[in-house]
């Protein structure tokens, strides 16, 4: 709950900086109030409004320190000073406004401006120890407390560049992810209607009642893939994964998505061993859409009869096997698709491996993934 509370908090923060700034500034300013209202002795310089006026004139610029942070150090440092030179007020148990906008120059500012702040931080608390005290002691803790603002604020940047740069690659594995959603999906139903599209004509003329079957496979494959497409831009439009909806295909589907190829002319046997059923639910759609992709490339390309399609689970595995006895690799001219580096990456997601080739003996084609499956506790973390 925590570090929930922390994320929202940042979220929070980054919806609404103007209003972050404010309370930065409204808390420096409370830290700032503390030396004008606490007791005082008679040998101390006295906490008057004018100088209070100026304390609170070091502190305003802090509100557009994101817009323009050389300018707000400037403006702070020439308010600082003429607070030194004019008045003779309370001092500060730490130069609170410096800080912070040494720490935003750091964060916020190019590399010129970087230099530049640097420059007159050397010079500028040398010159006010000077005017203070003039106490070696004073010198350093001052010289390692801005040195240590200056520091935290580069290690933000890195921090948040390296946050820009991990949003850009999980942002690009989500499309990539997505991609091969969409190409599965629309494939593998477009290739279904094709075929049976084609064989219809003949159907009609020779087997009145095999037409009808094949203009209701057409159409209950049609209506899966709108319903497939259908979850899963509502996933995204929710952007929480949930929404209510129906989970991924798993295993659990297959005999639906076997029903409609066997409505396409193709035999397909369906074999498992093992507790099929009880996959983690990113593994369970992986293994559908292999099989998937898979009887796709064979209904497209392999002029197969037959085919069979085999899970077996094992402690810590599941193997998925797609065969048929078309006519094996073809050579062509057309560019490669993507159902094949698809069903790689798909088995590459869960650190295992899939190859594809030749069926036993040269004859037909093959596609064989070894899926490594999580631990209860794997799953939970």
């Amino acid at each position: 709950m925590r570090i929930r509370g922390v994320a929202q908090a940042r979220e929070w923060g980054a919806a609404h900086p103007r209003a972050v700034d404010a309370g930065l500034a409204l808390l420096v300013q409370a830290a700032v109030t503390m030396p004008f209202v606490v007791p005082r002795g008679p040998e101390l310089p006295p906490a008057t409004w004018q100088a209070y006026g100026l304390t609170t004139l070091t502190v305003l610029p802090l509100v557009w320190r994101r817009r323009a942070p050389m300018a707000v150090l400037l403006a702070v440092l020439a308010a600082s000073a003429l607070y030194r030179l004019a008045v003779d007020g309370p001092g500060q148990p730490l130069p609170y406004q410096g800080l912070v906008c040494l720490h935003t120059v750091a964060v916020l500012a190019p590399a010129w401006q970087r230099a530049v702040a640097g420059v007159l931080m050397l010079v500028s608390v040398p010159v006010s120890v000077w005017l203070n005290s003039r106490s070696v002691r004073e010198l350093t803790f001052s010289l390692f407390v801005f040195g240590a603002a200056y520091v935290f604020g580069r290690l933000t940047d890195a921090r948040q560049r390296a946050h820009a740069v991990e949003a850009e690659r999980a942002a690009a594995r989500e499309r990539a992810r997505i991609a091969r959603e969409m190409h599965d999906i629309l494939s593998h139903a477009v290739s279904l209607m094709v075929v049976q599209a084609e064989a219809g004509p003949v159907a009609v003329r020779k087997a009145p009642e095999r037409a009808e079957a094949a203009f209701e496979a057409i159409s209950a494959t049609g209506r899966d893939a709108m319903d497939q497409l259908r979850r899963m831009l509502g996933v995204l439009r929710d952007g929480d994964g949930g929404g209510g909806r129906s989970p991924q295909p798993g295993p659990a589907e297959l005999p639906a998505l076997l029903d409609r190829v066997r409505a396409g002319g193709l035999d397909v046997r369906y074999e498992t061993s093992g507790e099929v059923a009880g996959l983690p639910a990113g593994l369970a759609a992986t293994v559908y859409r292999i099989v998937q992709e898979a009887l796709t490339n064979t209904v497209r390309h392999a002029r197969a009869r037959t085919a069979t399609v085999r899970i077996d689970r094992s402690p810590g595995l599941v193997t998925v096997l797609v065969r048929d006895d078309g006519r094996g690799p073809v050579a062509t001219a057309r560019p490669a698709g993507h159902g094949l580096a698809g069903i790689r990456e798909r088995a590459a997601a869960h650190d295992g491996t899939a190859t594809a080739g030749p069926g036993p003996g040269g004859t037909g084609f093959e596609v064989r993934a070894e899926l490594p499956v999580p631990s209860a506790a794997e799953v939970g973390a």
